[in-house]
């Protein structure tokens, strides 16, 4: 098992965060033709994972929303920092189909990838409902598991730079940053295309 990375850094109403945890779930969500996509992060103090952004499917309501970080799939690519695909998850154990309804959306696939930054789990990124051509192999897995890499190191970077005194510099540091994400993705988009 990784170790996990308390939830530190910005205040939850940063909105650099926000807006890149956002973009994450939006961009995956697209990658994969899913009818949702989500991004926990874990509370390593609380043991739960927290609904920090959302795509799709419960949008509206899930952000902020907690549960304990050992249930379901997503606990278990947080415990295990392996990325995980199941196509039928009637099928699958490690479903906690309660907790999926207490959403008000159950999936009848997903994809998750652990958010790994320093060798520390910060959270998940999962994908619900992704196309069946999205989900047929394992390079799919691994661009998950690569777009999610890149996801916590842009995560790690803001939460490294509390806001304050330099905040200009600390602007355009992220604003290369990004800048880098986003060359990184539309490599891996060209490359899965």
């Amino acid at each position: 098992m990784l170790p996990s990375a308390p939830l530190s850094g910005p205040a939850p109403g940063d909105a650099a965060r926000h807006e890149l945890l956002q973009s994450v779930v939006d961009v995956a969500r697209a990658i994969f033709g899913a009818a949702a996509s989500s991004v926990f992060l874990l509370d390593e103090e609380a043991d739960e994972l927290v609904f920090q952004a959302v795509s799709g499917e419960g949008e509206e309501f899930l952000v902020g929303r907690r549960f304990p970080a050992g249930r379901g799939i997503a606990g278990w690519v947080a415990t295990s920092g392996e990325p995980m695909v199941v196509d039928d998850l009637s099928q699958d154990s490690s479903f906690d189909r309660s907790l999926a309804e207490s959403t008000a959306y159950v999936p009848d696939a997903l994809m998750a990838a652990p958010l790994i930054s320093d060798a520390r789990v910060l959270g998940v990124l999962e994908v619900l409902d992704p196309s069946p051509q999205a989900r047929s192999g394992i390079r799919e897995l691994d661009l998950l598991a690569m777009f999610a890499r890149q996801a916590a190191a842009a995560l790690r970077v803001l939460s490294a730079h509390p806001a304050g005194a330099g905040a200009r510099a600390l602007d355009e540091e992220r604003r290369e940053d990004a800048l880098q994400l986003l060359g990184s993705l539309e490599r891996l988009l060209r490359g899965a295309g």
